[in-house]
């Protein structure tokens, strides 16, 4: 899929001419934004890395974590009366789920690329877990992968959406938008930086996506981000609905750590979050999902209120 589909004809109306007073409005929602997500997020990496543990070993401090950009920017509407209109949270007919069908298959499709290529090269070693506190052990190794996979597409993906939906209300639902109103330049990209660099004090702790290298883990880890974020940037933008880069961040999470990263053997500077391979992969995908300019909308079938620079431009 390299042609972007909501990219408006000749005929289209182009997008709306800058207001000054909304980006003015903008920037100061951004400050209040910025302001509460450092807060929230001092205070529960703080505690995280306090307890030394991965972060699968605090899944209630995760999830505060992850909720953190929803709740910053659900109080920065409040504090400048904005409304949640523009959130976006209806799906758009047939170009959202097109989008949200995208979302769901682009994290197992960059996993089996980046794993793949990994496994049968030697560059990671490659093995199933037993899983015999589940009672699955006497399946062959095949099966069990057949079975953590499907739990992985599914369940496990419901229950990761609980989370990542706190996180795209705010970074796609929120930080995106506001960045294009506020005419900053390359809002995908700083957006994108933004999300990474929200990471980063737990993979350079090792408690997150951290590879033999912690230095690399970090590099690494940024690119990965910045090129998913540049696909659900275009997906949260073209269709003018959050959903498809809430399906795509709680699948990403529920296959790529729930199945590829399981069958791996020991941390990897090719794969993982923070592997080379993945960062590849995510890259090559938003070139070509995301390398030309397309119109934003801020919610279904409203007219665009700007042209947005591709990955490209």
């Amino acid at each position: 899929m390299s042609e972007n589909p909501e990219v408006p004809s000749p005929e289209a109306p182009g997008p709306a001419p800058p207001d000054p007073s909304r980006a003015d409005r903008a920037r100061k929602g951004l400050l209040v934004f910025f302001a509460l997500v450092a807060l929230g997020s001092g205070i529960f990496q703080g505690l995280i890395l306090r307890s030394g543990k991965p972060i699968g070993e605090s899944p209630w401090l995760v999830y505060s974590l992850m909720w953190t950009p929803g709740i910053a920017s659900i109080v920065a509407r409040l504090v400048f009366r904005e409304g949640f209109r523009d959130v976006s949270f209806r799906i758009g007919g047939a170009a959202g789920w097109k989008a949200i069908g995208l979302a769901w298959l682009l994290p197992p499709l960059v996993g089996f690329v980046a794993y793949g290529l990994a496994w049968g090269t030697g560059l990671a070693p490659f093995g199933i877990p037993a899983l015999a506190e589940v009672g699955l052990s006497a399946l062959p190794p095949a099966a069990r992968f057949g079975v953590l996979f499907a739990l992985s597409m599914t369940l496990v993906s419901l229950l990761s959406f609980l989370s990542a939906v706190g996180e795209e209300i705010g970074w796609r639902g929120y930080l995106l938008t506001r960045l294009v109103e506020a005419e900053v330049p390359r809002p995908v990209l700083l957006s994108g930086v933004v999300w990474a660099v929200w990471h980063l004090p737990l993979v350079v702790s090792g408690q997150y996506a951290a590879g033999p290298s912690r230095a690399l883990s970090a590099v690494v880890f940024v690119l990965t981000v910045v090129g998913i974020g540049f696909v659900m940037g275009w997906m949260r933008l073209s269709t003018g609905s959050v959903w498809p880069a809430v399906v795509l961040h709680a699948v990403w999470n529920a296959v790529i750590q729930g199945t590829f990263d399981t069958t791996t053997k020991g941390p990897s500077m090719w794969v993982g979050e923070a592997g080379i391979l993945v960062a590849a992969a995510a890259l090559a995908a938003a070139w070509l999902l995301a390398r030309k300019p397309y119109a934003a909308r801020r919610a279904p079938g409203e007219e665009p209120f700007a042209t947005i620079p591709g990955l490209a431009g």
